[in-house]
């Protein structure tokens, strides 16, 4: 299916939206304890509970608008409803707190596995986006791979050793700022080894 153009803003707001609306939530309702159906529920836990459907609703319009959901935005959409369900439903945020890691230790074990396999599977997702030869689409793979499995034991780190307050902000801001940077970082490599040089010649 043609994938179909949507106003940026809008992309953007569908796609970051959810994760700045439970951060605000969040923060107004972490020190608050909720009793429904007689069982106590922290803020977080039903700040988790909204945040669910929320996110479901901002994917189902972007595939509405585009036509097209990266597998990445899929597999993402199944850990949350999965993940965050668990923490609901066993009243333990320890569930929603891992999903990141499993996030990152998937995407990035399944780039190593393409990469034992002689293939860049991170050029299937991102080829339209960034044009490399093929020699920097295995770098890059190779670099991408260490990089979300140190983003999987970070996650793990943090939630286990620190309060989930401290989590919150590094899920919501920690997380986007280091892969922002670390494709700013990039910039030498697809230097060296882009193409659209030479094809506009």
């Amino acid at each position: 299916m043609e994938q179909r153009q949507v106003n940026p803003m809008l992309k953007t707001a569908l796609e970051f939206g959810p994760i700045l609306g439970f951060f605000a939530a969040y923060l107004w309702l972490k020190d608050r304890t909720f009793v429904i159906g007689g069982t106590e529920y922290e803020g977080f836990i039903v700040v988790t509970a909204g945040f669910i459907p929320v996110f479901l609703v901002c994917m189902g319009a972007l595939w509405a608008l585009t036509g097209h959901l990266s597998r990445m935005q899929v597999v993402t959409a199944v850990l949350i409803v999965v993940f965050g369900g668990l923490s609901v439903w066993l009243n333990d945020d320890r569930f929603f707190k891992m999903k990141p890691t499993l996030i990152y230790l998937l995407f990035g074990g399944a780039l190593a596995i393409g990469l034992m396999r002689g293939e860049s599977w991170l050029q299937y997702v991102m080829d339209g986006l960034v044009p490399l030869q093929r020699e920097g689409w295995m770098i890059l793979t190779k670099r991408v791979a260490g990089f979300f499995l140190l983003l999987a034991v970070l996650n793990e780190v943090i939630w286990r050793t620190m309060d989930t307050e401290v989590w919150v902000y590094f899920k919501t801001f920690g997380l986007t700022v280091a892969i922002f940077l670390f494709f700013m970082f990039q910039g030498g490599l697809f230097k060296q080894y882009g193409t659209q040089d030479a094809d506009e010649e």
